[in-house]
């Protein structure tokens, strides 16, 4: 069996140039965005494209998995922090704001993954689920967090989160379901 080439510079170049305008094109015209512009945009043939992402699902899929994998790394990273003396709470609630913020601006290429069929890597997703189960097990070990808090719920509040309104509106949804997750009482309007 021969061992598998790197792929070449160009092509590696191309995928990104391909991946970057995808996220673009899909941000700016949902799941109806054409592969020829998607393209166009990325300065590279039809072909090229199509070399890398036979689909429209494959090329969804792509930007969707780079998506979720940012996610990913940054719960794990959250998971770290806590791990070496930073609040879990604050950490938390700092995970909260990034990927409602990065939700915000990929909205549509979560509603184009969602129309064309392409889905979550079940690998990522364990990687988040596993590192927002840790965290939230300190947080409440902390005293910080409803005992009966778990990743589902923080799931269920970023799905219902206001990612098409302005960022104001985004941060006070966040103070106020902060108040359902927490112990703490909140005070004033922040």
């Amino acid at each position: 069996m021969t061992p598998a080439r790197a792929p070449r510079a160009d092509a590696v170049r191309n995928r990104k140039k391909i991946l970057d305008a995808a996220r673009e094109q899909i941000t700016l015209n949902g799941p109806d965005a054409g592969m020829d512009e998607i393209a166009a945009a990325a300065g590279v043939a039809v072909g090229t494209l199509y070399r890398h992402f036979p689909t429209k699902t494959d090329l969804v899929a792509a930007v969707l998995a780079e998506y979720s994998g940012r996610i990913a790394d940054d719960v794990e990273a959250a998971r770290r922090r806590a791990a070496e003396g930073a609040r879990a709470l604050e950490e938390i609630t700092g995970f909260l704001a990034r990927v409602v913020e990065a939700t915000a601006t990929n909205h549509a290429v979560k509603a184009a993954a969602g129309t064309l069929g392409a889905h979550l890597d079940p690998d990522v997703e364990l990687r988040a689920r596993t590192a927002l189960e840790e965290l939230i097990a300190v947080a409440i070990a902390d005293g910080d967090v409803h005992a009966d808090v778990g990743v589902d719920d923080i799931y269920l509040l970023i799905s219902t989160a206001p990612t098409s309104q302005p960022s104001a509106h985004r941060s006070r949804w966040l103070t106020l379901v902060l108040t359902g997750l927490t112990t703490h009482t909140r005070t004033g309007r922040a």
